[in-house]
């Protein structure tokens, strides 16, 4: 089995991490828009030019699915990608809803939704929630923990300044999503902010959803995964050997 995963830029190793921890594929293809890294700031007629970019560059390689593992393209380009793919395409929002429903179980719960303008001025996050009786819902973009993570800051002044930026005034919240795949590299950050609160991000889910919605279960012993970037690949390279380390078969 053969998987393409496509992110903006260097987030979506974040999913490739948890695929490689469940063993569920035999070959992983990861292509990172670096050139064009955020797509959160940009209006949808280009999330979806780009987006359809990047799903025919996997058309260069046999695979079996592809993973859009950008909750901004996902949010905006989904059933575009959709109509011209010959195989599944699956975004990263519907899989997350899906994990919140099935982590938090009290419809009167505070969750709040972390991701870019573009992703949470598409309410889909918001929408699906309501729809399954989810009364309290809190959505902020909060775009600037995406140029942080690219610059590899994972603590300290600059990621505290951020996080008071956007989240000192929220009380009692009892979950928060992830709904960019770079925030799950500042999740203990974000969750200790918040009070130590529940944390989900499109890695974990994306995994759930295939093997409960896809019947994706198989335990290959090695993943060969190959790396390509719009700009810069030997970055994208040296940040996924730094943040997968081990589980990547050099």
């Amino acid at each position: 089995m053969k998987v393409g995963v496509f992110d903006s830029g260097i987030g979506g190793l974040t999913v490739v991490k948890s695929l490689l921890e469940q063993k569920l594929f035999e070959e992983i293809i990861y292509y990172g828009d670096t050139a064009r890294v955020p797509y959160g700031s940009k209006d949808k007629n280009t999330i979806i030019r780009y987006s359809l970019e990047a799903l025919e560059f996997f058309k260069n390689f046999d695979l079996d699915i592809v993973i859009i593992a950008c909750n901004t393209a996902s949010a905006h380009a989904i059933s575009e990608l959709r109509e011209v793919s010959n195989i599944p395409v699956i975004g990263v929002i519907e899989p997350g809803v899906l994990a919140c429903s099935q982590t938090i179980t009290d419809k009167n719960s505070n969750i709040l939704v972390l991701g870019t303008k573009a992703t949470i001025g598409s309410r889909k996050y918001e929408t699906s929630l309501k729809q399954m009786g989810y009364k309290n819902l809190i959505s902020i973009p909060t775009g600037l923990f995406v140029p942080i993570v690219e610059e590899g800051i994972f603590e300290g002044n600059v990621l505290n300044s951020a996080l008071a930026h956007y989240l000192e005034e929220l009380k009692n919240i009892d979950a928060v999503i992830l709904g960019c795949t770079h925030f799950p590299l500042i999740e203990k950050e974000i969750s200790q902010y918040l009070g130590g609160c529940t944390t989900i991000h499109s890695g974990d889910a994306i995994v759930r959803y295939l093997k409960d919605e896809h019947n994706y279960d198989k335990n290959f012993k090695e993943t060969k995964v190959t790396f390509f970037a719009s700009e810069n690949p030997e970055s994208l390279k040296n940040t996924a050997r730094k943040w997968l380390g081990s589980l990547l078969n050099d």
